[in-house]
C-alpha cells in the first residue's frame, strides 16, 4: 500500500499503535491527513489491527473481516508506511526549535525509522552532560543504538545494556557512518583521556584501530585524546601526511616511537627522524621502501633493512654484496627473499646463517628435504611452516623436546600430530595456542578449556 492512497479517508482503527507513541501516530495520521475512527461506518476504507485490542475490539475485528465488509491491515505495515514518508527535514527542525526530548526518544527508539534517519536525531540528542546507562532516557537510547545497528543481536541480547556493547558494535561495524555517529556522542567526549580500565575509552580505543574510521574522526582524536590513542593512530597503515605531520609535532616520545614503526612514514618525517638513531633503525626495518628510502637508510642501516619485508630484489642484491655480517644473517631471517638471494646465503660459512634459512618459509623446499637429513637442523625445520607434511610428520617421531615445541607451534602441522602432541602435558598448553588447532576446533565444534 501507500500511504498517500489514504489521503483524505478513514481507516478504522482497533487498539494501539506500536512503534509510534499514541500522541505520534496521531500527529502522523494528522499529517497525512487521515482520519482515524474507533466504529464501522461505510466512509472506511482500511481497518488496522494494533497492539492490546480488547476482546471486543477482536470480535468487531473478526467479523468485519469474516463479512469482507472492508480490508484488513496490520499496524506494522502501516507503521513501516508511515516512517517510508517522514519527512526528515521538516521532522529535525521541529525538534530543533521544539526541544522536545520526550518526542525525540520516540523516534530514537522506533525500530520502523530508516538507519539514516536514526542517525541525523541521534545526532541532536542531548545526553544532560551524563553517560551512556547513567539515566533512563540514555539508556533506552544507547539501547536502540546498539539493537539497530549489532550483527546478530538475538545472538546475544545482552550486549545491549552494558557501555561495551558499544564497543562491540564498532568492532563488527562495516559502516564508517556508524562509526563517526559514535565518536561524535557527547559521553565519549569527555572520556578520551580517560584510562584503559574506564568502558568508554575502551570504545575510544575501539575507533581508533578501527580500519575504517574516516580520517577527520581520526584527526579529532589526535586533537582531543591521550598520548595512547594518539600512539594507536600513529601506527595506522592509512595514517594521512597531514596527521601524522600533527603526531609529530607534538614532540612526545611514544608518539614519535610509534610512527617510527609506521609503515608508510611520510618521506619529509623520515627525513627528520632518521636524525634519531632509534627512530631510524625502526623505520628501516618496518617501512613500505622506495628506492629514494633505501638509499637515504642504507649508508648506516643495512642490517636493519635486511629485516624489511618490502626490499626489492635490486635492494636485496646490494645488501648480499656487502658481505657485512650484521646484514647477512639478519637477511637470512627474512622472508620476502628471491630465490637467487637464497642461493648466495647458502654459500655463507656461518651456521647461523644455515639455521635461519632452514626455518624461513621462504626457502626453497628442496633446500628444506635435503637438510632433513641432518639432525641439527631438526627444529628449523619443525618451526617452518613450508616444511613438507611427510617430513613434519617424521620430526613428530623425535626425541628432543625443542623440536616437538616447535611442531606444537607451527601452524603448518598436520592437526593429526598436534592431537598427538597434546597428549603430553609438556605440549598440551602450546598445542592449545596454535592458532590453526584452535580454528580446527571451533569449525569441529568441540570444546575444550584453556
Amino acid at each position: 500500500m501507500n500511504i498517500k492512497t489514504l489521503k483524505n479517508k478513514s481507516i478504522l482503527v482497533f487498539g494501539k499503535s506500536r512503534a509510534f507513541s499514541s500522541d505520534e501516530f496521531a500527529s502522523q495520521m494528522l499529517f497525512h491527513k487521515i482520519t482515524v475512527v474507533k466504529e464501522y461506518n461505510e466512509d472506511v476504507v482500511l481497518m488496522v489491527d494494533g497492539r492490546m485490542m480488547t476482546p471486543d475490539e477482536q470480535i468487531c475485528s473478526d467479523r468485519l473481516y469474516e463479512e469482507k465488509k472492508v480490508k484488513l491491515l496490520s499496524m506494522e505495515k502501516l507503521e513501516e508506511e508511515l516512517a517510508k514518508h517522514i519527512d526528515a527535514d521538516t521532522l529535525l527542525m521541529s525538534l530543533k526549535l521544539s526541544h522536545d526530548k520526550e518526542r525525540l526518544k520516540g523516534f530514537l527508539t522506533n525500530s520502523m525509522i530508516s538507519n539514516a534517519l536514526f542517525l541525523r536525531l541521534l545526532k541532536i540528542y542531548d545526553w544532560g552532560k551524563e553517560n551512556f546507562f547513567e539515566n533512563d532516557d540514555n539508556r533506552d537510547v544507547t539501547a536502540a543504538l546498539i539493537v539497530r545497528f549489532y550483527k546478530n543481536i538475538e545472538r546475544n541480547h545482552n550486549v545491549q545494556y552494558a557501555t561495551l556493547g558499544l564497543m562491540h558494535l564498532i568492532l563488527q561495524c562495516k559502516d564508517e557512518e556508524i562509526i563517526e555517529a559514535v565518536a561524535s556522542l557527547e559521553p565519549l567526549q569527555k572520556n578520551f583521556e580517560l584510562d584503559s580500565l574506564d568502558a568508554n575509552y575502551k570504545i575510544v580505543t575501539s575507533i581508533a584501530t578501527h580500519y575504517i574510521t574516516p580520517q577527520h574522526v581520526l584527526a579529532s582524536l589526535v586533537k582531543n585524546s591521550n598520548s595512547y590513542v594518539k600512539t594507536l593512530i600513529a601506527m595506522r597503515i592509512d595514517c594521512s601526511p597531514e596527521l601524522q605531520n600533527a603526531l609529530y609535532e607534538s614532540g612526545e616520545e611514544e608518539i614519535l616511537e610509534a610512527l617510527s614503526y609506521n609503515n608508510n612514514l611520510d618521506i619529509r618525517l623520515v627525513e627528520k627522524m632518521s636524525k634519531n638513531i632509534v627512530y631510524a633503525k625502526n623505520i628501516a626495518k618496518y617501512i613500505f621502501l622506495s628506492e629514494e628510502i633505501f638509499d637515504m637508510l642504507s649508508k648506516k642501516y643495512r642490517a636493519e633493512l635486511a629485516l624489511n619485508e618490502s626490499l626489492t630484489t635490486r635492494m636485496q642484491k646490494f645488501l648480499i654484496s656487502n658481505h657485512d655480517t650484521d646484514t647477512t644473517l639478519a637477511l637470512s631471517l627474512n622472508k620476502r627473499l628471491v630465490d637467487e638471494v637464497v642461493t648466495e646465503l647458502f654459500k655463507e660459512r656461518s651456521e647461523e646463517v644455515q639455521h635461519n634459512l632452514y626455518a624461513n618459509s621462504n626457502t626453497p623446499i628442496e633446500r628444506l628435504e635435503e637438510a632433513y637429513a641432518n639432525e641439527a637442523y631438526h627444529k628449523d625445520l619443525a618451526s617452518n611452516k613450508n616444511t613438507p607434511s611427510a617430513i613434519l610428520e617424521k620430526l613428530a617421531d623425535s626425541k628432543d623436546m625443542k623440536v616437538l615445541e616447535a611442531l606444537a607451534k607451527n601452524s603448518a602441522t598436520p592437526i593429526e600430530i598436534l592431537y598427538q602432541l597434546q597428549l603430553d602435558a609438556r605440549l598440551e598448553r602450546i598445542v592449545k595456542e596454535n592458532a590453526s588447532f584452535g580454528k580446527h576446533i571451533q569449525e569441529n565444534n568441540i570444546g575444550w578449556e584453556v
